[in-house]
């Protein structure tokens, strides 16, 4: 990548601030800017690194006005942190070379069906009767079941497992080593103290634009589906039960678990490790702190919740300020 200030400007709605013939060839955190950076401020905390910054441009909001003199080219915007990741997004496409062949070290079947331009990488194994939207792109090495059937546009990183009868949506993106649609944790105890497996007949159904990290585990229904909605962004090593519903365009940080049965509403927000217990049901626009422990259904929608187990956040500090206290006297 290589272009000029008042191309970026262009391309990002924005003004130019300075030199439009500034050139970029890379990106930077504004802390270790360089001559030939870009670099975007949008937290006030850091506004001490715009006057010492070396990067050629800086992406500041409209309304910045600098308290100090900067060498940098400033391309002044609406939103900062937005434009950075638009600009992430237009560079990220620039490098990329749409590949539009099937290896022949992969293994499929004459009743597997490919939309146009697929790409199939080596050792990749694609199952009886599964279908494959138009420029889907699956990575060497992954598994696809029987009968799923994967949309448009979607990318599967190496190493991802698909089982049979998994439905995926368009432009989907599961990274490596996540694994979809294998059994539920369901045991049944026997009177001599052993356990009988629950079988799973289930499957795991997929919305549109969801982005699935490395590492994690969305498990079949025992019956029915396990369903993750529209826009539904998940974090690596996370664990999603049997037939858990997570509505549309709601978000889970790292290491989360939902335990079975669990219906998450829509636009919800999952910090790191948070963990809910089985046949509950959260609310829309519900927010959890990291670490939450969630043993009851919220019913209230547009909660900010933290702790273990949750509580509203404002009762939390005030508890966690007694709790300061006396841990002082």
């Amino acid at each position: 990548m290589e272009v000029k200030a008042e191309n970026l400007a262009k391309l990002l709605h924005g003004t130019v601030d300075g030199d439009p013939k500034a050139v970029v060839s890379g990106f930077a955190k504004i802390e270790h800017g360089k001559p030939g950076k870009i670099c975007f401020f949008a937290n006030p905390k850091y506004e001490q690194y715009v006057y010492k910054c070396e990067a050629s441009i800086i992406l500041v909001n409209k309304d910045f006005q600098p308290k100090e003199p900067v060498s940098a080219t400033l391309i002044r915007v609406d939103d900062a942190y937005a434009a950075v990741a638009e600009l992430l997004k237009w560079a990220a496409s620039q490098k990329k070379h749409r590949r539009r062949h099937r290896s022949f070290f992969s293994v499929h079947y004459f009743s597997t069906k490919f939309g146009k331009d697929v790409y199939v990488g080596p050792y990749a194994y694609v199952g009886r009767r599964s279908k494959i939207g138009d420029h889907t792109c699956i990575y060497g090495h992954v598994y696809i079941g029987e009968d799923v059937t994967i949309g448009k546009n979607c990318t599967l990183y190496p190493g991802v497992v698909v089982y049979p009868n998994t439905h995926i949506g368009d432009n989907v993106i599961i990274h490596a080593n996540a694994v979809i649609g294998s059994d539920g944790f369901g045991n049944v105890p026997k009177p001599d103290g052993t356990w009988e497996k629950i079988e799973h007949l289930g499957n795991v159904i997929i919305g549109d634009n969801v982005e699935i990290g490395a590492g994690t585990t969305i498990d079949r229904a025992e019956m029915e589906s396990t369903i993750i909605g529209n826009g539904v962004k998940i974090d690596n090593l996370c664990q999603i039960a049997h037939n858990v519903v997570i509505g549309d365009n709601t978000v889970m940080a790292a290491q989360c678990g939902i335990a079975g049965s669990t219906k998450l509403g829509k636009h919800c927000i999952l910090a790191g490790q948070v963990g809910i217990a089985g046949h509950l049901e959260i609310a829309d626009n519900t927010t959890i702190g990291a670490q939450g422990g969630v043993i009851g259904s919220i019913k209230e929608p547009g909660q900010v919740l933290l702790g273990s187990p949750v509580i509203p956040i404002r009762t939390y500090m005030r508890s966690y300020a007694k709790f300061k206290q006396a841990g002082s006297e």
